[in-house]
């Protein structure tokens, strides 16, 4: 008897181990992750500055910003779509500002119907936003479609060059004066994948069947035979 059982004993506290060490280990993520949030949530939403003179893509990303200038109408439109308002642009505009600086501005989402009509330049601008050097494109990005001004993505070295600019990009929280039409899209921490209380909950749920089918098992075999 003692045969039938040492084997599906060992087998079950080895499965039990793996699984409860996979929660555990997502529990960890959890709590590295929420630590992560709260320092993007505290970054973001600290009092806005000049925007260094040289800025740094690791120490200043979502860096609170302000800037002032003049929107030239220099811009690229980056393909997106917003719910309930459907598909539409990413307005990225070169800002000129007193100091000769050009620097990007999100400026935010402009539906297709606005595009067509809308003034892209403008004096007197006060930006406040956030900076970030977005990298959203993969190898299956198209190449922009430059006879539209029409891009894939927010990848700011090649915007930056074409535009002539600094490769520093505002993702503007505001953009005074406003223009009808264009939504800003401020950043959040909403779209940080944070799944790991799911994942552990998985394992932990595993592990439980596991000990379960390993204890229905162990007693199956310590049943005399017929």
């Amino acid at each position: 008897m003692l045969k039938r059982i040492i084997g599906p004993l060992i087998f079950g506290i080895g499965g039990l181990a793996v699984l409860l060490s996979l929660g555990f280990w997502q529990v960890a993520r959890l709590d590295w992750k929420q630590g992560v949030i709260a320092d993007i949530e505290s970054r973001i939403h600290a009092d806005p500055v000049p925007v260094p003179a040289t800025a740094n893509p690791e120490a200043d990303r979502y860096l609170p910003v302000t800037a002032t200038g003049a929107y030239n109408g220099e811009v690229v439109h980056v393909l997106s779509s917003q719910r309930e308002q459907g598909t539409g642009s990413h307005v990225i505009a070169v800002l000129e500002t007193p100091d000769g600086r050009r620097l990007l501005v999100d400026r935010g989402f402009m539906s297709d119907a606005t595009r067509q009509v809308a003034e892209l330049t403008a004096r007197g601008v006060a930006v406040t936003g956030n900076l970030l050097w977005p990298v959203d494109s993969d190898s299956f990005t198209p190449a922009p479609d430059l006879n539209r001004n029409l891009w894939f993505s927010r990848d700011i070295d090649p915007i930056a060059q074409y535009l002539g600019t600094e490769e520093v990009m505002i993702i503007a929280r505001s953009d005074s004066p406003h223009l009808p039409g264009l939504v800003p899209v401020p950043i959040n921490t909403a779209d940080i994948k944070n799944d790991h209380l799911g994942y552990a909950i998985t394992w932990f749920s595993l592990a439980f069947v596991w000990a379960l089918m390993t204890a229905i098992l162990l007693w199956r075999n310590r049943q005399p035979e017929a």
